[in-house]
C-alpha cells in the first residue's frame, strides 16, 4: 500500500465511500486520510456507573448493554430512543436523525461503551446522539484511553463514514499495512527543532501513546505545516525581488512638494510620516514594491495614498485608485480631485455608471497621458482600460477584489507598477504574516489630534425609549445619526422588512426632521440622491443597512445605532463604527441586542465596549470565531487550509516557523544546497497546486 494509491483501494470503503470521501472531505489518497487530523482528544480513560451519573457532568463514559428501542413522536418531531442499563441503573440514549443508520448498527443485548454529555429531560437522565462502540473495539483506542474525534458531514455518516468509522479506517492503514510515511522536514531541521519522525508523529496524532505524546506529535505537525507555507510565501517574495524589477521614482519634485508645503489640510501624524517614508524608500529602491498598508478607520490611510501618487508623478507617471464600491470611489475622488485642483492635476473617475460618451473621452485620454490620476471601481481593470505609463497602483479595501481583478490591475502594464494595497479593516499579527507573509507592511497606528474615542455601550431592547430620548437631544444640538439594520443574505426578505418596518416607526418618533433610507437593493440613483442630503445635513437621521461600512464621511453624524448589533461580526461593527467620531463632538455608538445572549456574543459584544482599537478587536475576533470568519477574509478565504495549526492559538509556532524559515533562505536563497532537497522538492509540489500569490498583492 503506497501513500498516493487511491483512497477506494482501503478496505471496506470502495469507489462509493472514496466519491463521498472526496466530495465532502477533499480526501483522495490514503495521504489524505492520513493528513485528516482529529478535531479534538476526548481521554476515555475513566468509566462511570450509570447510578453515579448527572446532568451536571461534563462528559460520562459507561459500559452495559441496549435493553431495547422505541420511536417517540412522530413526522418530523419523531426521535429513536433506547434504554441502555449497565445494571446499576438505566439512561436514555437518543437520536434525533441517523436511525435508520442506528437500528441497523447497533444491537440489542450487546456490549457497548457509550460516550456523550448527560442532560436531563424531565425526570430521565438522557444522552442525545452519543459516541457508541463495541466494547470489543476499545483496542482502537490502545491503552491510554485517549480517542481522536473526526468532523463527519451528514453525507459521509450516512455512508457509514462517522468518526467511529474514521478512525477504524486510519488505525488499519497504520498498524495492519506496512506503510511507509517518509520524511517530510530534512534531518538536520529535526534534530535542530528536537523533533519527532513524521511516522511518529502521524500516529501519535491519530492514537496516542499517552498526553505527552500527542503534545510532542502536535508540536511537530503543526510547526511544519505553518513552516512550509512561510518558506513558500519568503521564497516567492525573494524571487519576486529579483524578476521583477521596479521603476526607480528618484525625485520629490514639485507636486509632493507644493502640496506638502501649501495644501496640506492638517498635519501629519508621526505614523503617516513613519509610513510615507517606508513607501518612499521602496519606490526608489529599484525593486517593484508590493505593500500593505494598514490603518484604523480615520487615520488617515487617503492622504498617504495621494502624497505617495504624488511622487509617481512627479517622476513622470500615472497613478490609480481602484475601490470596491461607487460610493467609496466617488467619495475618494471629490477628496482627491479637490485637495489637488491648484496644483492643475488631472484627476477623472470611472466607474460603471460613468456615461458613455465621458467614458470615450476618458479611456482616451488615459492612454495618451491627459489623466495624471484616474479613481475607479472594477471599471479599471476592463479589458478596454489602457494607460500611457501606469507607475502606481493602489487598492482601497483590497480584500473586496478577487484574485484574479487584482491581477488585471497589475498587468495594466508592460513592466509591474508599485502597488499599495490598503485596508481599514485590522488582521490580527498572525494572519497579517501568514495570509500577507511575502507582502511588506506599514501600518498606521495613531489617529490624528483632536480626535476622542468613540463611547460604545450596549443597551437592550428594554433601553429602547432612553435612546430615542437621547437621539431627540442630539438632533436638537444639530448632530446627525446613523441607524443600521442588518441585512444577511439568507434572511434577505424579513431583513429587508425590517428595515422598512422601523424606517417607518422611526420617521413617526422623529418628526422634528428628515430621514433617508439606504439599502443595496435601491436604484444606484435613489442612493446617491439619499446619501447627498445626509452629506449635506438636509436629511438628520440615515436608516441603512451595512452598505454605509465604508465610503460615508460625514463628521457632524454623531451617534451611531446599531440594531441586533449580536448579529454582526465584531470586526464589522468596528468598521460601522468608524462612521462616527470623525468630527471634533463626542461621539456615540449604541449597541442594541436582545436581552437572551449566548456566552460567546456577549464577550464579542463588550469587547466592543472596552476599547476602540481595531487590531485589538481583530484579535479578539479571530480568537471567538476564527481565521476563516473574520469580515473581508472570508470572501476570498485564506489562500491554503490549514490541517492542524491554529492561527488563533499557535502564535508562538508561527512566529518560530517563520524565523526559522527566513535563516534557511538568509543562507541558502535558493535551496541549492543538498541538505536543503527535501524543501526545495516540497516547494515545488506546492507551487504546482496554488497561485503565485506574492506576484498579485
Amino acid at each position: 500500500m503506497e501513500l498516493s494509491s487511491p483512497i477506494y483501494t482501503i478496505s471496506g470503503i470502495g469507489y462509493k465511500r472514496g466519491e463521498v470521501l472526496t466530495a465532502e472531505a477533499q480526501i483522495v489518497t490514503i495521504e489524505d486520510l492520513l493528513n485528516y487530523f482529529p478535531y479534538r482528544h476526548v481521554d476515555r480513560s475513566k468509566f462511570y456507573h450509570i447510578s453515579e451519573c448527572t446532568e451536571k457532568m461534563p462528559y460520562i463514559q459507561i459500559i452495559g448493554e441496549i435493553i431495547q428501542f422505541e420511536y417517540v413522536g412522530e413526522g418530523r418531531a419523531s426521535r429513536l430512543t433506547a434504554i441502555f442499563t449497565d445494571g446499576t441503573g438505566t439512561i436514555e440514549l437518543v437520536w434525533f436523525k441517523g436511525t435508520k443508520y442506528i437500528e441497523k448498527s447497533i444491537k440489542p443485548r450487546t456490549r457497548y461503551i457509550v460516550f456523550g454529555k448527560p442532560s436531563r429531560f424531565g425526570s430521565k437522565i438522557n444522552i442525545a446522539h452519543p459516541d457508541i462502540e463495541l466494547y470489543s473495539d476499545m483496542n482502537l483506542r490502545r491503552s491510554t484511553g485517549i480517542q481522536s474525534m473526526y468532523n463527519s458531514t451528514d453525507k459521509m455518516k450516512k455512508n457509514y463514514l462517522s468518526s467511529d468509522n474514521i478512525r477504524k479506517y486510519i488505525y488499519s492503514i497504520l498498524f495492519n499495512n506496512n506503510i511507509l510515511i517518509p520524511e517530510t522536514l530534512p534531518e538536520y531541521l529535526i534534530e535542530k527543532m528536537h523533533f519527532t519522525s513524521r511516522e511518529q508523529a502521524i500516529k501519535n496524532i491519530h492514537f496516542p501513546k499517552s498526553v505527552e505524546a500527542l503534545k510532542i506529535a502536535e508540536a511537530r505537525l503543526k510547526f511544519e505545516e505553518l513552516f512550509y507555507i512561510q518558506l513558500s510565501m519568503l521564497y516567492q517574495s525573494q524571487h519576486r525581488s529579483r524578476q521583477y524589477r521596479g521603476y526607480i521614482f528618484s525625485t520629490i519634485g514639485d507636486y509632493f512638494n507644493q502640496f506638502y508645503n501649501k495644501y496640506l489640510p492638517f498635519p501629519l501624524t508621526n505614523a503617516q510620516k513613519r509610513v510615507i517614508k517606508e513607501i518612499r524608500n521602496d519606490m526608489r529602491s529599484g525593486i517593484q514594491m508590493n505593500r500593505l498598508l494598514q490603518g484604523d478607520v480615520g487615520s488617515g490611510k487617503t492622504i498617504v495614498a495621494l502624497l505617495t501618487a504624488l511622487i509617481a508623478l512627479d517622476n513622470g507617471y500615472q497613478a490609480c485608485l481602484m475601490a470596491p464600491t461607487e460610493i467609496l470611489a466617488n467619495q475618494h475622488y471629490d477628496t482627491i480631485s479637490s485637495l489637488v485642483a491648484p496644483l492643475g492635476i488631472t484627476v477623472k473617475l470611472l466607474t460603471g455608471s460613468t456615461k458613455k460618451k465621458e467614458k470615450e473621452e476618458i479611456l482616451s485620454d488615459l492612454a495618451n497621458a491627459g489623466i495624471n490620476i484616474i479613481i475607479g471601481t472594477h471599471a479599471l481593470i476592463e479589458e478596454n482600460v489602457n494607460f500611457s505609463n501606469l507607475g502606481y497602483v493602489i487598492i482601497d479595501e483590497q480584500h473586496r477584489f478577487g484574485v484574479a481583478q487584482r491581477a488585471k490591475l497589475w498587468n495594466k502594464n508592460v513592466s509591474p507598477p508599485h502597488v499599495l494595497v490598503m485596508t481599514a479593516t485590522p488582521i490580527p499579527r498572525t494572519l497579517a504574516m501568514t495570509v500577507y507573509g511575502d507582502l511588506e507592511v506599514s501600518v498606521i497606528d495613531e489617529l490624528p489630534p483632536g480626535r476622542k474615542p468613540v463611547t460604545t455601550k450596549l443597551l437592550f431592547d428594554n433601553r429602547r425609549g432612553q435612546v430615542y430620548d437621547f437621539i431627540h437631544k442630539k438632533i436638537a444640538e444639530g448632530r446627525q445619526i446613523y441607524i443600521v439594520y442588518p441585512l444577511i443574505q439568507e434572511n434577505e426578505k424579513i431583513d429587508l422588512r425590517d428595515l422598512e418596518q422601523g424606517y417607518k416607526i422611526l420617521t413617526d418618533i422623529f418628526t422634528e426632521c428628515k430621514l433617508v433610507m439606504v439599502h443595496g437593493k435601491m436604484k444606484q440613483s435613489e442612493k446617491d440622491e439619499a446619501m447627498r442630503m445626509f452629506v449635506t445635513g438636509e436629511a438628520k437621521i440615515m436608516v441603512a443597512t451595512t452598505v454605509i461600512e465604508v465610503g460615508v464621511n460625514v463628521p457632524n453624524a454623531s451617534v451611531m445605532v446599531i440594531e441586533n448589533a449580536e448579529r454582526f461580526g465584531l470586526s464589522q461593527l468596528h468598521q460601522l463604527r468608524g462612521r462616527v467620531g470623525r468630527g471634533a463632538d463626542q461621539s456615540y455608538c449604541l449597541l442594541m441586542s436582545k436581552y437572551e445572549l449566548t456566552e460567546n456574543t456577549r464577550k464579542r459584544l463588550q469587547i466592543m465596549c472596552e476599547t476602540n482599537d481595531g487590531f485589538k478587536i481583530a484579535e479578539a475576533d479571530m480568537s471567538l470565531r476564527g481565521p476563516g470568519d473574520i469580515d473581508g477574509l472570508q470572501q476570498s478565504g485564506l489562500p491554503f487550509d490549514l490541517k492542524i495549526a491554529n492561527l488563533a492559538g499557535d502564535v508562538n509556532i508561527l512566529s518560530t516557523a517563520r524565523n526559522v524559515a527566513k535563516a534557511i533562505l538568509a543562507e541558502d536563497e535558493e535551496l541549492t544546497s543538498p541538505k536543503n532537497t527535501l524543501l526545495k522538492k516540497k516547494l515545488q509540489q506546492m507551487n504546482q497546486l496554488k497561485i503565485n500569490w506574492g506576484v498579485i498583492s
